[in-house]
């Protein structure tokens, strides 16, 4: 729907409905820029399935106004909980199936994996990929869209019965009240060193030009409202800072830069490689990127901090044991850089109290640090 006359239609009868609320949203990544969301499925078991497209209106306060205090049912919802956000839609309460599904132990916890497991049901996803900002949208990706919340509700009451009977309800609880609460994440820094191949690249005046050509295709692509790999591939930059072109025509030579499009805009890019041949030494990027506060690689821990070392090679398969012990990916039992933190740095003095409070500043829920402080103080106390 994406007309006033609809939407407002849509808001009176989900304000109407009981209940938990399924909520899916799609977005266009790789073919528009940005994460926005082009599509918010919703559906009510007792009022029905609604397919809002948000382009037309300013945001979709409303239709958040009109779900109000119920739960949203989602699967994933880290992925669609910020573009929602951004149109104005907030939860009081939510239920992950994703997340369920991973701390019941499940090995495969996509929709349609845990749609067949708990339901015996299948779940069609060749639309999955598709750029949903077309408009307008045919027929069976709208049928596909609504099917991805149809099943929602149904799941949820399985997990969270499969939950209350491994005795991980309260765990859940907690993870998807973080999962709700959870700020946006910070903006990168340095995100063209995430350029794929420039690890190659140990030279300050290539990876200059990785940077410029990155901030350039950036700028185009937000002009254009494209994803950047589509204005210019992350290979063709590489390919650029390795050969070092003078010229345009020396440019347009490279296999990477020979398409009609990156022809037509081959001047952009040369002049973004110009400027940073141009830069004087002090303004290269350097090779180590920028500082951080985490832990060197752990490769490096038994030259550099034997003793760091002896505690990791201690901790880590004794959470993982934890973790199998509980039917856990180690990850949802306690994120490896806090692992890795915790050995690297120990509080001192080394007790259940402060490695609580140390996990609990890296954003380990309660239910985790219960499982997995007083193992720790006990396996690293003499090491």
């Amino acid at each position: 729907m994406a007309t006033p006359a609809a939407y407002r239609d849509a808001v009176d009868r989900l304000a109407a409905g009981t209940g938990p609320v399924a909520v899916d949203a799609e977005r266009a990544s790789g073919y528009r820029y940005g994460q926005r969301t082009y599509l918010v499925q919703v559906r009510r078991e007792d009022v029905g399935t609604f397919l809002v497209d948000p382009v037309p209106f300013e945001d979709l306060r409303d239709l958040g106004g009109a779900i109000g205090d119920a739960e949203w049912v989602l699967h994933a919802a880290t992925q669609d909980l910020p573009g929602l956000a951004d149109l104005g839609m907030r939860p009081a309460h939510v239920f992950d199936t994703e997340l369920a599904a991973r701390l019941l132990g499940y090995e495969r916890v996509g929709l349609g994996a845990v749609v067949a497991r708990v339901l015996g049901l299948g779940l069609a996803k060749e639309h999955s990929a598709q750029d949903w900002s077309t408009r307008p949208l045919p027929e069976d990706w709208l049928r596909y869209a609504a099917l991805d919340v149809e099943l929602l509700v149904p799941l949820r009451e399985h997990l969270l019965a499969e939950l209350a009977e491994q005795g991980k309800a309260d765990w859940a609880a907690q993870e998807f009240e973080a999962e709700r609460l959870a700020p946006p994440a910070p903006p990168r820094v340095d995100p063209w060193r995430r350029t794929s191949g420039s690890h190659t690249l140990r030279d300050r005046r290539r990876l200059a030009v990785v940077r410029a050509l990155w901030e350039a295709r950036d700028a185009n692509a937000r002009l254009r409202d494209l994803s950047p790999g589509r204005v210019l591939p992350d290979r063709a930059i590489v390919a650029a800072a390795q050969a070092l072109p003078r010229t345009v025509a020396d440019l347009t030579r490279l296999p990477e830069f020979a398409s009609k499009g990156t022809k037509r805009r081959a001047p952009v890019w040369q002049r973004a490689i110009s400027e940073a041949m141009a830069l004087p030494a002090d303004d290269l990027p350097s090779l180590r990127g920028p500082g951080t506060d985490a832990p060197p690689p752990a490769r490096a821990w038994a030259d550099r901090d034997p003793a760091a070392w002896a505690r990791l090679e201690v901790a880590r398969p004794l959470v993982a044991q934890i973790a199998e012990d509980h039917h856990l990916p180690t990850e949802n039992l306690l994120q490896p850089d806090a692992l890795r933190r915790l050995c690297w740095t120990p509080p001192d003095p080394f007790t259940v109290d402060s490695v609580s409070d140390f996990l609990r500043g890296r954003g380990a829920r309660a239910w985790q640090i219960e499982l997995v402080a007083q193992p720790l103080v006990d396996a690293l106390g003499g090491v």
